[in-house]
């Protein structure tokens, strides 16, 4: 019992049904047929009941193929959970097929065996390590996706010196980074993960300002119109979800009003620039959409973020 509740947690209230049906032996409780024997007679031998036994087996092979549990521990390929789960497979097996035979007190302690043999096998599929591995694995990623945006966010830096405010954003995405290293070091893995996301929209909105309105951006070679409306389209996303991550950071407080005055203006350009795309016209859609990242811009710049430009 106490093994069987220790996977409530896990398996959710529809496992509850199983985790007890499969853990307790089942005895009979109403007369069966007199060649069976009278009530008290098979309680006094503690024969189990053929109709429970049968439910029984029907309701552990869910849990052992279809179940949540069956499918965490497939997901999480963890050597010694398939094992246990391979065993509990055969025990409900020979369960079975000792049904089949008649022997019901060897059917039942078999399912027994079987549905605990899963729970073990649950609780070594650690499904909270499992996703804490692939967090910390994902945030790995990620990390050297950022880095290698970074890279590229100084080679255009080098390449654009005369724009005004590159050092003062490679310090910040440097800063941002080291702060997420030291905050998944210290376990702190969802923290690292928006600071992270925040180091990455910046080193992204920073090259994507750099390369705003001159012949780099130009230099893209787009095939139409349309084509480098969706680019610009792009850049404006980027700048408001570096937005939302820095209001995010702060807790979900309010813009501050100088803020909110550029995100009002932004917001009225993106929906002018979106009605011009609306009616073809791509070029009017441009120029507007590069106004509203603009102000997205003043707007980033007013919560103490610096990006080129």
């Amino acid at each position: 019992m106490k093994e069987s509740f220790a996977c409530v947690g896990l398996f959710g209230r529809a496992a509850i049904v199983v985790a007890l049906s499969a853990a307790l032996p089942v005895f009979a409780q109403q007369p069966q047929p007199a060649s069976a024997g009278t009530a008290a007679e098979r309680i006094q031998a503690r024969e189990p009941d053929p109709a429970q036994v049968e439910r029984r087996l029907e309701s552990v092979g869910t849990l052992i193929e279809k179940s949540s549990a069956a499918r965490q521990i497939e997901a999480s390929g963890v050597p010694e959970a398939l094992q246990r789960h391979e065993q509990a497979k055969q025990a409900y097996l020979d369960a079975r097929a000792a049904f089949t035979a008649g022997d019901l007190a060897k059917a039942s302690t078999l399912l027994s065996t079987a549905s605990m043999t899963v729970f073990q096998a649950a609780r070594l599929a650690a499904p909270e390590t499992v996703t804490a591995e692939k967090h910390e694995k994902d945030f790995r990623n990620k990390l050297e996706s950022v880095k290698a945006l970074l890279s590229a966010q100084k080679r255009i830096a080098t390449e654009k010196s005369e724009v005004k405010g590159t050092s003062e954003s490679t310090r910040q995405i440097e800063s941002l980074l080291a702060d997420a290293e030291r905050k998944a070091a210290a376990g702190q893995l969802d923290a690292a993960r928006t600071t992270l996301e925040q180091a990455y929209l910046l080193a992204k909105a920073s090259v994507s300002s750099m390369r705003s309105g001159d012949t780099l951006v130009r230099s893209l070679n787009f095939a139409s119109k349309e084509e480098e409306y969706h680019y610009e389209v792009d850049r404006n996303d980027t700048h408001q979800m570096l937005i939302k991550v820095l209001l995010e950071d702060k807790g979900g407080t309010a813009a501050n009003p100088r803020m909110q005055e550029f995100l009002d203006s932004a917001a009225s350009l993106r929906r002018d620039a979106e009605a011009a795309a609306g009616r073809g016209q791509f070029a009017v859609g441009i120029e507007t959409l590069e106004r509203a990242t603009g102000e997205l811009v003043k707007a980033i710049r007013s919560a103490g973020i610096y990006i080129p430009g």
